[in-house]
Parts: C-alpha cells; sequence; structure tokens
C-alpha cells in the first residue's frame, strides 16, 4: 500500500514526466514543509524546478515544473477578507476547520492568517473563484474574500533563549528542549517524533549545524541559532529560537 508521501513522489514524478513530453508547466498542489523536503531530494530547486508559495519565506509552497528555463509562471494569488473580532473571535484553527468544511483537499490552499483585523489567505486562481463564493462564514464570523493584488509577507513570531546542552547532538538538544531525559530523547526520536529540517531524524547521534529547525511533536519547533559559549563543565549554551 503506497503512503502518503510516496504518492507525493508519485505524482510529482508523473508531473515532471507530462510536463517535459508536453514542453509546458504544471504545477503540484500546495506541500507541507515536510513534504517540500522529501521532495527536494529528487526535484532540487533549480532553472526548469520552482516552489513558490507566494510570498518570500512561505511554508506552504506548490512545485511548479518550467517550460522552460524562462518559464516564470505561477498561479498563486493572495485573498483578503475584513476581520472585526470585537464581537466573535477567531484564530487559526477555525480558519482551518472552514476550510475543510467545505470538503477541499489541504494541498488546495496555502498559508493563512490573521493580521490587523485582516485574513491573508493563499491560493491557486482556480481554488480562489471557488473560495471567494464558498467561504462565506469563518465560526461566527461572517467573511468576504477578495483577490489583492499584493502579495503580503506572514510575520512568524519566534522568541529567542538560551538552553545548555551536553552537546550539539540530536539527542541531546531534544532532551533540553522537551526537558526529558537522554535516554527518553533517544525513544522519541526512534519513536518518528522528531524532525530535523522538516525531515523525520533517523540518527540520535546526528550532530545539528547552525541554523537547523527541530521540530518536536507535541513540544514545538525550534531552530538552533548557534552556541553562545562553553561552560567551565564543558557544556554548552547554546542560542534557539521557537516559533510561538
Amino acid at each position: 500500500m503506497i503512503d502518503e508521501m510516496d504518492a507525493v513522489l508519485l505524482h510529482l514524478r508523473d508531473l515532471e514526466q507530462r510536463s517535459s513530453s508536453w514542453h509546458r508547466h504544471l504545477e503540484s498542489g500546495f506541500l507541507s514543509e515536510e513534504e517540500q523536503a522529501l521532495a527536494g531530494r529528487d526535484f532540487p530547486a533549480s532553472s526548469m524546478v520552482r516552489y513558490d508559495g507566494g510570498y518570500e519565506g512561505a511554508r506552504k509552497k506548490k512545485v511548479i515544473f518550467c517550460s522552460d528555463a524562462e518559464d516564470d509562471f505561477s498561479d498563486i494569488v493572495c485573498l483578503a477578507a475584513e476581520a472585526d473580532q470585537r464581537f466573535s473571535s477567531i484564530g487559526h484553527r477555525d480558519i482551518l476547520g472552514a476550510l475543510f468544511s467545505l470538503q477541499i483537499d489541504r494541498h488546495s490552499f496555502g498559508d493563512f492568517w490573521i493580521a490587523e483585523n485582516h485574513i491573508y489567505l493563499y491560493a491557486g486562481s482556480q481554488m480562489a473563484g471557488f473560495l471567494q463564493d464558498q467561504l462565506t462564514r469563518i465560526g461566527r464570523l461572517s467573511v468576504r474574500f477578495e483577490e489583492i493584488r499584493e502579495h503580503p509577507v506572514q510575520i512568524f513570531q519566534t522568541r529567542e533563549f538560551q538552553a545548555v546542552i551536553a552537546s550539539t547532538r540530536a539527542d541531546a538538544m531534544v532532551a533540553s528542549l522537551a526537558h526529558v531525559s537522554r535516554a527518553k530523547a533517544k525513544e522519541m526520536i526512534r519513536q518518528g517524533l522528531v524532525q530535523l529540517n522538516h525531515r523525520p531524524l533517523a540518527d540520535a547521534d546526528e550532530v545539528c549545524n547552525n541554523n537547523v529547525t527541530i521540530s518536536i511533536r507535541g513540544v514545538g519547533r525550534f531552530q538552533y541559532v548557534g552556541t553562545e559559549r562553553t561552560t567551565k563543565s564543558d557544556r554548552i549554551v547554546a542560542v534557539f529560537q521557537q516559533s510561538i
């Protein structure tokens, strides 16, 4: 039985072959960061393969197989709706629930967020029309989405902190970030609860380099910024940024 990740790769291989045979651009749906990390091994970004989420730094992105090296095709648009939350407050889960209530696949839309009393939502141009017609209520809030020319950038909130770690091995970092023992950290890694740069971490002994992203299920997402200093007992004071 083909699992979901294998299905993504098979779909991308099919798109690549058809794009090459037909000499036209073809694009995938919006892929998660984990799916992008997997896809990047077989389809690295190049003049013929682009990853596009509608704005610089997008988390969900499409893979676009170009017709030639100068092909800059993208069908991604941004929708915006006013969200006056004085009387009815909504959050990320409410928007996600409203999207799924329309019985659309999660690959059909890109990043979305709330900022300054507006909801911003990225989607392909065809799906955008459907969402404008059908996505009219989120929770108890009535909304009306319109396509905008601007492509706003989501500002991801983070907090920076320091943590004392025994080494830059993955299990040592997971132990410190999750506040568990090294033995428990290794077990979490074996259970597939830890990702390094959005890919499942298989080796607890792997050394983490600066700017690596560590995702721990049920704990959070962290970026290892680097080493601040070494203590007298040869332990490392490391700097992390956590998504909040």
